[in-house]
């Protein structure tokens, strides 16, 4: 079995007074895609930030393979090796794609440059001849593209997406979903916040559920399709 690359451990997350997330665990091995389900204020976005240190957890602890990442700053969390693509993109508007792609330009944890700009091009081919646009002009799912080139350019060791389907047509979100499993077939390793169940069973190869800010259900992708209960009872709008 293949070594765990983040393990997250109790994290307790309060918004001021208000607690967030209670005691939330989850673990993501090299090379799988897991995504972690729930309805909207599940705890989803929450966890994710306080993987990234966005939001720092009280109690509990985040490692990245094997090295204890909680406590850290957004930036040094970066540069061990986690990639973010928040759920509003936070492209640079006034630059152009290229322009994007470089500034996220960075090597890995160990170095590596897996991910040069003549590779993403070929991953993402929807953006080479939008190299010189302005960033800003881009519709929503080209930003997106964008988005998730620019982390892959620093080369992460595992990436985060926080709702990559939000607010896109219905093609759109398609070519996304291809994308993911494409990076699933070239072994990245992934972890997708997502509300839209459907959109993740045809791409994922685990399934984390929370609700009301706790873990409720964790799976291979196949025990969730066949789980009507968990899907019901969590998932169902």
């Amino acid at each position: 079995m293949s070594a765990a690359v983040i393990e997250v451990a109790d994290l307790d997350v309060y918004y001021g007074t208000s607690q967030i997330l209670f005691g939330v665990g989850l673990s993501v091995r090299q090379g799988e895609t897991m995504a972690l389900l729930g309805r909207n204020g599940a705890g989803k976005s929450t966890t994710m930030k306080a993987i990234m240190g966005l939001a720092p957890p009280r109690r509990g602890k985040v490692s990245l393979r094997g090295v204890v990442i909680s406590g850290r700053k957004p930036h040094a969390i970066a540069r061990a090796g986690l990639g973010f693509v928040p759920e509003d993109r936070q492209i640079f508007p006034e630059h152009t794609v290229e322009d994007n792609l470089v500034i996220g330009k960075k090597r890995g944890p160990d170095g590596q440059d897996e991910w040069p700009i003549k590779r993403i091009y070929e991953v993402f081919p929807l953006l080479e001849p939008l190299r010189h646009r302005i960033a800003g002009r881009l519709s929503g799912g080209e930003q997106q593209m964008l988005a998730i080139a620019r982390t892959l350019m620093g080369n992460p060791a595992l990436l985060l997406l926080d709702e990559p389907s939000e607010g896109l047509a219905p093609i759109i979100v398609q070519r996304i979903g291809e994308l993911l499993r494409q990076l699933r077939s070239i072994g990245s390793t992934v972890l997708i916040a997502e509300q839209n169940m459907h959109f993740c069973l045809g791409l994922a190869s685990h399934a984390t559920v929370i609700d009301k800010g706790q873990i409720v259900y964790a799976a291979g992708i196949d025990d969730l399709k066949a789980n009507d209960t968990i899907r019901r009872r969590y998932l169902a709008l």
